[in-house]
Parts: structure tokens; C-alpha cells; sequence
């Protein structure tokens, strides 16, 4: 008899506890509520792709705030945005009668904490990377995260992970060379994509700097998220990942003595009131519909954002991506779309992948 994995005491196991939800689970192991229409049968799919366009707008948002005069740092957004959030969810939390709707359920305090800080980096980094990148091209490296997160799923999780997979992520990395382009190996090759302002070589590396900071904490932020399961409700879980997020945004704004920008226009206002709202839009459906999908399916439904941001960077912005931007962001998509679709062979600690996961 082949000898079972040890199981890591991260990997949160479904028939231990979960916050109540009524579900069934498809061969596949997606979650399903117990329907034959097409929509209810792919609710998850769905949501996550209507998510994508929060998320889209969103950071279009974020990069209209960049161009204002004067700039709203990325600091600032963040403590705007994230501070709406937990109003949100804490509001909600309280009018549902969730239970420990400030400290969160014991057993996963700590797991909360990590998620939150881990994904003020995930947050910031992408926030920083758009003062000097395409928000097509920030988004595409981005999308290193689930190769990375495959990585971490193996050591924490204790989740398989193959040669092949190893493979897909050095090609992903050629990926993110062909789009940050650094001057040592391109020299004075133009980097900037057509309608794009002017920006210099060290200005773009240092944007690709912040989307792998962003990368990392994604990566933490999913994990501590698979390992939490359903012993949260998806609200708290969003909960603590703002109120970090505020905490640590508010805090860098004073060490680094970053100056508060004050409205100045309606359009100001309104840019920071879309923001907020399209975050927490985006989080609330993407937790739901990744509650209802494994891992895998979900973040392939994730990939529909890098089409929402190409269209809608060409309406705002003029944007057309560079021919090496797009030749490495179908390297970075194709590896990734290889490591989430790959069938692995079924374990006991499977369960782990229905967790839900946030950007």
C-alpha cells in the first residue's frame, strides 16, 4: 500500500469546522449547490469573472488617481480604500449576527494576521508598480502568483508539485524579462508601450520590483487563506485584510512623512469613492465564487481581468502594449494556465483547494 504524505498542521480539513454553508462537491471537487440550471451549476466561474471587472476598474481607477496633480500617493489609496472595506464588512458582520465580528474566530487569529499583513504587500506593490507600469502589464506579472503560490502549497500545504511545474515557472520568468525589460540585457530598446508616458529604464525595473513584491504577498496571502478554509466566514477574512492593510498604510504614511492630498475636484472624490466601492465589490464576489470553485478552476476564471484592463486601458488611456509585452505576458499566461489546469492525482488533503482566496 502507497504510503499517505504527512499532513502539515497548516491544511485545514472541511469535516473539522466551517462557518455553516450548505454544499456539494462535483468529481472535479469544485463546490456546487445542487442544481441542473448551466448558471447555478457555474455560480463560482461567474462570480469570479464579474469580479475581474471590479478589479479592472479598480486599478484604472488607481492609475487616473496617479495622474492627478498632485499625485495621490499610493499609501493614501490604500488607507481610503481598505478603510471602506472594513466599514463594509464590518457593518454587515454586525447586522448578520456573525459571530467575533471584531477578533475573528479562535484557532485562526494568528492565520488571520498573516493574511492581512501578507496582503497589504500583495495590495501596496501592484498600487506602487502603476506609477510606472501599464496596468496590463502590472496585472500580467501579477499573474506569477499561482505558480508561486504552487511553490508554497507544496512546502506549507504539503501539496504536490512537479518538475513540469518547475519548468512552467522558469518560463514565467522569461516572461517577466520580456516585459520589464531591464537596460542591461535590452540596452536602449524602447520600453514604454505606445500612449504610455514617458518613463525611464530604472523607473520601470523598479515597477517590476514592486508587482514581484506584490507577487510575494499574494503568494502569502493565498496560502494562509487555503489554511484557514471555512473556519472564517469570508467576511472576517476580508475584514482583517483591510483593517491591516489601514493599520500598515496609515503607519507608512507617517514614518515616511508622506503628505495627505486634500480634494481638490469632484472628479478627485469621485475617483477615490470608485475605488473603494470596485475593491470591495471585487473582493466580496471574487471570496464568493472561490468558495464555490477549487483553486484551479477559479484562477483561471481570474485570467478574464487581463482582457478587461486591455480594453479598458485602450478606451482611458490610448494604451497599446508593446510586441514584447505581449509575447511575455502569453509566456507568463500560458505557464500559469498550465500549472492550474494540470490534473493531479487526487490526496487527502484536496479539501485544502476549496478555500477562498482574494486579490
Amino acid at each position: 500500500m502507497k504510503k499517505s504524505r504527512p499532513e502539515s498542521p497548516l491544511i485545514h480539513r472541511d469535516d473539522i469546522e466551517n462557518y455553516g454553508s450548505m454544499q456539494t462537491h462535483q468529481d472535479d471537487g469544485a463546490i456546487v449547490n445542487e442544481s441542473l440550471s448551466f448558471t447555478a451549476r457555474n455560480a463560482g466561474i461567474l462570480l469570479i469573472i464579474y469580479s475581474q471587472f471590479f478589479f479592472a476598474s479598480m486599478d484604472i481607477s488607481v492609475k487616473l488617481l496617479n495622474g492627478l496633480d498632485p499625485p495621490v500617493h499610493a499609501l493614501q489609496i490604500i488607507v481610503i480604500r481598505m478603510g471602506i472595506t472594513l466599514i463594509c464588512c464590518e457593518i454587515y458582520m454586525t447586522v448578520m449576527g456573525i459571530p467575533d465580528p471584531i477578533a475573528g474566530p479562535k484557532g485562526v487569529r494568528m492565520m488571520l494576521f498573516i493574511r492581512g499583513v501578507t496582503g497589504f504587500f500583495g495590495l501596496s506593490g501592484i498600487y506602487w508598480s502603476l506609477q510606472y507600469l501599464s496596468v496590463a502589464d502590472a496585472t500580467i506579472l501579477v499573474f506569477l502568483t499561482p505558480l508561486t503560490a504552487a511553490v508554497a502549497g507544496s512546502v506549507f500545504l504539503k501539496e504536490s508539485y512537479s518538475v513540469k511545474q518547475a519548468i512552467a515557472g522558469v518560463f514565467s520568468l522569461l516572461g517577466v524579462i520580456l516585459i520589464g525589460r531591464p537596460a542591461f540585457l535590452f540596452g536602449s530598446l524602447d520600453a514604454v508601450p505606445q500612449g504610455l508616458s514617458d518613463v525611464a529604464p530604472a523607473q520601470r525595473l523598479a515597477g517590476v520590483v514592486a508587482c514581484m513584491v506584490s507577487v510575494l504577498g499574494n503568494t502569502g496571502a493565498y496560502t494562509s487563506i487555503r489554511a484557514i478554509g471555512k473556519r472564517a466566514h469570508p467576511m472576517r477574512v476580508m475584514s482583517y485584510f483591510s483593517l491591516w492593510c489601514t493599520i500598515m498604510s496609515s503607519l507608512g504614511m507617517v514614518v515616511f512623512d508622506i503628505p495627505v492630498v486634500y480634494p481638490t475636484s469632484w472628479m478627485w472624490i469621485l475617483l477615490l469613492l470608485m475605488v473603494g466601492v470596485f475593491g470591495f465589490a471585487a473582493q466580496a464576489l471574487l471570496t464568493m465564487g472561490l468558495q464555490r470553485e477549487t483553486v484551479s478552476r477559479g484562477i483561471t476564471g481570474m485570467y478574464a481581468q487581463v482582457v478587461f484592463v486591455v480594453v479598458l486601458e485602450r478606451l482611458f488611456f490610448g494604451v497599446t502594449p508593446s510586441l514584447l509585452s505581449v509575447l511575455g505576458a502569453a509566456i507568463i499566461m500560458s505557464s500559469a494556465f498550465y500549472v492550474v489546469m494540470k490534473k493531479q492525482k487526487p490526496h487527502q488533503d484536496s479539501a485544502a483547494d476549496n478555500a477562498a482566496t482574494q486579490k
